[in-house]
């Protein structure tokens, strides 16, 4: 596969959400911006998405879906797209990472990996 045709690029911003969290009932919620932009050649679609998010006691949930935020962004090199999710963790602290499902539009499909980020409660980092 040519990195040159196929070249989406990732960037995530975390935050934590302390108003609708509640760490007695081991509720931490947080919202995630993703910026995703096609650095490639060719144009692209977002067909799906895979997240693997980790707490902080070692538990895992995958979630898979089409598209992103009810969307699956087409995107011409230099175009981007941003939006913003977001997720529960029964714990103060977790993991992200995964991937979305890219069509170019030469009919080659590849994955676009999102690297791993850190979901945070910032009171508890001392």
């Amino acid at each position: 596969m040519d990195g040159e045709r196929y070249n989406i690029q990732v960037s995530v911003e975390t935050q934590f959400i302390e108003k609708e969290s509640d760490p007695e009932q081991a509720r931490y919620v947080f919202a995630y911006t993703v910026t995703i932009v096609n650095q490639g050649s060719i144009p692209a679609k977002l067909l799906t998405r895979h997240w693997i998010i980790s707490d902080a006691e070692g538990r895992t949930q995958e979630v898979r879906g089409e598209g992103v935020v009810g969307e699956q962004p087409y995107l011409q090199p230099g175009e981007g797209f941003r939006y913003t999710s977001g997720t529960i963790l029964d714990t103060p602290l977790g993991v992200m990472h995964g991937s979305y499902q890219m069509l170019a539009d030469d009919g080659e499909r590849f994955d676009a990996e999102i690297s791993p980020f850190r979901l945070a409660d910032p009171r508890v980092l001392h």
